[in-house]
């Protein structure tokens, strides 16, 4: 928790369902509309598949389904989220869908709770933290433990098994943050 008062105060909050949750802003590259995306047999269902984005390949999972919760379904508002993992030392870029973006917020540290404590059987790793935005709650998600170390060998998996000029044909344009 102590490593939050470090980081920006700037979040992206947005949907998935009725929930509410936000990741740190640095690690959001950009806000893609809603595209097709090109599915990579014998993956899991949480990996929608592969999208080009400006030559390169990147995977794209839906968060939803990799929450435990009932997969999303396009709509108007439906998104993708370019955001960076950390991993092993490497950056790895993939695209997360979000049933919204809301908007983009500050919240100071103070404003931050700790991750529920349920017990041993609820991991809770990949939570920051909680926060309050109106008579909402926001989770707070560390975007770099949202993907188990398996989910994300299987992402760089279909992310590699494709080369950039294969005929993932589809390049978004993307929502610049004035337009969140």
């Amino acid at each position: 928790m102590g490593d939050i008062a470090t980081q920006t105060n700037q979040f992206l909050a947005f949907r998935l369902g009725n929930s509410h949750f936000a990741v740190d802003i640095s690690q959001v590259r950009e806000v893609l509309d809603f595209q097709k995306v090109t599915q990579v047999p014998k993956t899991p269902d949480f990996l929608l598949g592969v999208i080009n984005l400006r030559g390169n390949v990147i995977s794209v999972v839906d968060l939803r389904l990799n929450l435990g919760m009932p997969g999303t379904e396009q709509t108007v508002n439906t998104c993708i989220l370019i955001v960076e993992l950390q991993v092993g030392g490497d950056t790895l870029q993939i695209g997360a869908l979000a049933d919204a973006v809301e908007e983009v917020i500050e919240i100071s540290p103070e404003q931050i709770s700790p991750p529920p404590r349920a017990g041993v059987e609820l991991n809770t790793k990949f939570i920051k933290g909680m926060a309050k935005r109106s008579d909402e709650l926001l989770i707070i998600l560390d975007i770099d433990h949202v993907l188990t170390t398996e989910e994300i060998d299987i992402v760089e998996t279909a992310t590699s098994i494709i080369p950039p000029d294969a005929g993932v044909k589809n390049q978004p344009e993307s929502i610049t943050e004035s337009s969140i």
